[in-house]
């Protein structure tokens, strides 16, 4: 390596010249002549280069050098898990990783056929929190007065597939027609890959003048962390979960959306509205706290039951199970 001698010449006097062969893709090398060590050419000084290479591993921290050797290892795609379906009862199956040990499946089998009650399989099964534990409200600032949207155009295909989905959630006693409503809001269709549509509602208006709940969310990432040093863990998530949580009887209305069948509202807590989120972390709370950080992980309708023995998963489950029923 060849560096300056005494710093940087002043400004203007200095200059790199570089020579490229593109024909050949080499450099020109003619006129670089080998220098000893230590002596001096004009304004600049030969040394020897460090050899990083043998001093690469000593200087890294043990840490950063287990994630260079990780990031040098190939990367496999994962092989998709074998599943088998397990019949509760007729009509009702669920199912189970065949790479679990036998023993351990089979408990699990019979587990889940003594807790059959706890799992839904259509809106028609599904109970609702009793309003003791949670209730949805929807407060409004005096200074925002109500918003009336105006029925919006749609395709034929479309409305039809909004009417399904209305008629779906009116039989399954999450709706109820309303009229003379301050608070009007439209549909709006998303379309889903299977080729129905999912039915949300634009609650814009009604979010600009509703304060925000700060009952806080947990961070994802400390989630995570704390799973470490477990080896089973079962992963499950709350069917329609925000709609077994009901609204104030005195805030329903203001969640009215219209339709070209009429207008309609909802009974219980549906997606999109503000703070729906801080109100089901609360309800999970109050009804995990004392397992919560222990043997499960939540985050909104999302649960985690860990173990570190196959015998104590069982167990956990069974407790958690348990609270469920008892709710």
């Amino acid at each position: 390596m060849i560096h300056l001698k005494g710093g940087l010449p002043e400004k203007g006097s200095f200059y790199i010249n570089a020579v490229h062969n593109e024909e050949f893709g080499q450099g020109n090398l003619e006129g670089i002549r080998p220098y000893e060590l230590g002596i001096s050419l004009k304004n600049w000084v030969a040394e020897e280069l460090p050899d990083f290479e043998d001093e690469r591993d000593c200087d890294m921290s043990p840490d950063l050098l287990r994630m260079v050797k990780q990031e040098e290892k190939q990367i496999l795609p994962r092989k998709k898990e074998a599943i088998e379906n397990v019949a509760l009862e007729e009509g009702k199956a669920v199912k189970i990783g065949t790479h679990i040990a036998k023993e351990t499946r089979q408990r699990l089998f019979e587990l889940l056929r003594e807790f059959k009650d706890i799992f839904v399989w259509s809106y028609q099964d599904m109970p609702r929190l009793n309003t003791d534990i949670v209730v949805h409200r929807l407060p409004i600032r005096q200074d925002c007065k109500p918003v009336q949207q105006k029925l919006r155009r749609m395709r034929p295909d479309i409305m039809l597939k909004i009417k399904e989905e209305v008629k779906k959630q009116f039989d399954a006693g999450f709706l109820q027609e309303v009229k003379y409503s301050e608070w009007v809001a439209n549909i709006v269709p998303i379309p889903k890959k299977d080729g129905n549509v999912r039915m949300c509602v634009d609650y814009r208006d009604l979010k600009k003048a509703s304060p925000k709940d700060n009952f806080p969310l947990p961070h994802i990432d400390t989630l995570v962390d704390n799973t470490a040093g477990y080896s089973l863990f079962s992963f499950m998530d709350c069917f329609s979960g925000y709609n077994q949580i009901k609204m104030h009887p005195e805030d329903m209305d203001k969640t009215t959306f219209i339709t070209l069948w009429g207008t309609f509202c909802y009974k219980v807590m549906p997606f999109g509205l503000k703070n729906a989120g801080a109100t089901y972390q609360r309800a999970m709370v109050t009804l995990f706290h004392g397992m919560m950080h222990k043997e499960i992980k939540v985050y909104v309708d999302d649960m985690i039951a860990k173990s570190r023995t196959k015998k104590e998963h069982i167990e956990v489950l069974r407790k958690l199970f348990l609270r469920l029923r008892k709710f």
